[in-house]
C-alpha cells in the first residue's frame, strides 16, 4: 500500500514553508483541523462542563468526544479507562501516587534506562515504600558485534530479573533514542508466564508509547497490559497527554488522588487532580479521523500499516548511509537494520581519531538553515550515561527523527548535509 504523502502534508500548514522538520520525536507538527477545533471550543463552548444549560451540555459532549478519541487510539474497552493530563511524566507520577497503597515493602519494580517518565516515578515510589528497583538494561545486539552502541532491550536479559516479588514491569514500546519497536505482546506474555511460574501474586505492566504512537497501532487489549500512555503533541495534536488504565486495575490497584468527596473509585478521574485543558481534549478529536484518512480502507489498522511501509523508505537510505561511514567513526546507536521493527528515529555518534561532538554536528545543520535536527540525551539520561564506550551524557547523540509526512527527498537533503559534515 502506497501512502499519499502529498495529501498527508496538505493537512499540516507548517509543512507548506518547505522547512524540513526532522525533530519529530520531540514534537510533531499540528494538524490544521486540531487547531480549528481548539479555536472553536474556546470561541463557542468555553464554559465549565457538567451543568444543565445548553452551552455547558455542548462542552460536556465535546470533552467526552476527546476521551473517545483517546480510547480509539489505545483500543481500550471503554472511555472510563482513559485519563488526560498535561504531560506523560505527570500522568505516570500520578499513577505511581495512586498505586502507592498497593505496593508493599520488598516488592520489586523492573524499569529500563529509557525515557525518565517511566522510570523516575517508579524510583520515587520504591523509595517511599521500601520497594526494590531492578534495571532491565539495553544490551549489545548480537547481530552487530563490531558496534558496541548497537543496543536494545532483549527478553533474555529481562527473564532472570523476574521473581516471586515482581510487582510491576515498566518499559517502552519504542525507544526515543534507539528507534526499536519492542514486541510488547510477546514480552508481556513471556513475563506473565515466568512470574506465575515463580510465584508472583500480582504483576502489572506500564508501557511508554510516547515514541511508539506516531508510528504504529497501539492495542492495549491485545497486548494484555494494565497501563499505557502517550503524548498527543507527538501524534499531530496539541500539548496534552493521555493515560490508559485497565478498569480492573483502576478499581483494585489504584486509590484516588483527587478531592476526598468525589465518587470516582471506578473512573479515570481518580488519576486527574484538576481537569485537563478542555479545548485541548476536544482538539484531539481531529486525530483519529485524520489517521484513518491515510488509507482507502478508512481503518486505523490499514492506515498504520501504510505509515509503517512508507517509513521504511525513509529509514533504509539513512541507515545505509550511516553504515557506509563506519570507517569515518559513525556509530549508529540502536539497531542498524532497516525493517518493520525500526521506527525512523535514528541516533548516532561520530567517534574515533576524528570524532565530532554531537552539538557540532547539529550546529552544522543549523548553519545551513531550513532543517531541524537535534542532539542530547532526550530525557533518556540513564541510557546515554550507560553506553559503553562512555560518551558525554550532555552532548548525547545526534538524533534525526522522521514521521509519515517526511519524504525520501528530505532524507536525501539530510544525507547531503551529513556528507559535508563528515568530509
Amino acid at each position: 500500500m502506497t501512502l499519499n504523502v502529498a495529501a498527508a502534508c496538505s493537512a499540516f500548514p507548517a509543512l507548506a514553508s518547505g522547512y524540513l522538520y526532522a525533530d519529530n520525536a520531540g514534537g510533531s507538527q499540528c494538524l490544521a483541523d486540531v487547531v480549528s477545533r481548539i479555536s472553536d471550543y474556546l470561541l463557542n463552548t468555553n464554559v465549565q462542563f457538567g451543568a444543565d444549560y445548553a452551552i455547558s451540555v455542548a462542552s460536556t459532549t465535546r470533552v467526552a468526544s476527546g476521551a473517545e478519541a483517546a480510547r480509539e487510539l489505545f483500543n481500550a474497552a471503554s472511555v472510563d479507562e482513559v485519563a488526560y493530563g498535561s504531560s506523560a511524566t505527570m500522568l505516570v507520577e500520578n499513577l505511581a501516587r495512586a498505586m502507592e497503597p498497593d505496593v508493599q515493602e520488598g516488592d520489586e519494580i523492573i524499569i529500563t534506562a529509557e525515557h525518565e517518565s517511566n522510570a523516575g516515578p517508579w524510583k520515587r515510589l520504591a523509595a517511599r515504600k521500601g520497594a526494590v528497583i531492578k534495571f532491565w538494561p539495553a544490551t549489545q545486539l548480537p547481530q552487530y558485534p563490531d558496534n558496541p552502541y548497537a543496543v536494545g532491550l532483549q527478553c533474555d536479559v529481562l527473564a532472570p530479573l523476574i521473581s516471586s516479588k515482581t510487582r510491576l514491569i515498566a518499559f517502552t514500546g519504542c525507544s526515543n533514542i534507539l528507534g526499536s519497536i519492542v514486541p510488547v505482546k510477546d514480552i508481556v506474555a513471556s513475563a506473565r508466564a515466568l512470574a506465575s511460574e515463580r510465584g508472583a501474586p500480582k504483576l502489572e505492566f506500564c508501557v511508554d508509547c510516547v515514541g511508539y504512537a506516531p508510528h504504529r497501532r497501539i492495542d492495549v487489549r491485545d497486548w494484555d497490559i494494565e497501563y499505557c500512555y502517550f503524548s498527543f503533541y507527538k501524534v499531530y495534536g496539541p500539548h496534552t497527554s493521555v493515560l490508559y488504565a485497565r478498569a480492573a486495575s483502576l478499581q483494585n490497584s489504584l486509590t484516588s488522588i483527587v478531592h476526598h468527596f468525589l465518587k470516582v473509585d471506578t473512573k479515570p478521574h481518580k488519576l486527574q487532580p484538576g481537569g485537563p485543558g478542555y479545548e485541548l481534549v476536544y482538539g484531539c478529536t481531529a486525530i483519529p479521523p485524520y489517521i484513518r484518512s491515510l488509507a482507502p480502507e478508512g481503518t486505523l489498522e490499514a492506515a498504520w500499516a501504510a505509515v509503517a511501509q512508507h517509513e521504511q523508505s525513509l529509514v533504509a537510505p539513512l541507515l545505509t548511509y550511516l553504515r557506509s561511514k563506519t570507517a569515518r567513526g559513525v556509530r549508529i546507536v540502536g539497531d542498524e537494520g532497516a525493517d518493520l521493527t525500526r521506527a525512523p528515529t535514528i541516533s548516532f555518534l561520530v567517534v574515533g581519531e576524528n570524532a565530532i561532538r554531537s552539538p557540532d554536528v547539529v550546529k552544522a545543520f543549523d548553519a545551513k538553515g531550513n532543517v531541524g535536527i537535534r542532539y542530547g540525551n532526550f530525557y533518556a539520561y540513564t541510557l546515554i550515561d550507560t553506553l559503553s564506550p562512555k560518551t558525554d551524557v550532555n552532548d548525547g547523540v545526534v538524533r534525526i527523527s522522521l514521521v509519515h509526512y517526511n519524504t525520501v527527498e528530505e532524507v536525501e537533503r539530510i544525507i547531503a548535509t551529513l556528507d559535508e559534515v563528515l568530509a
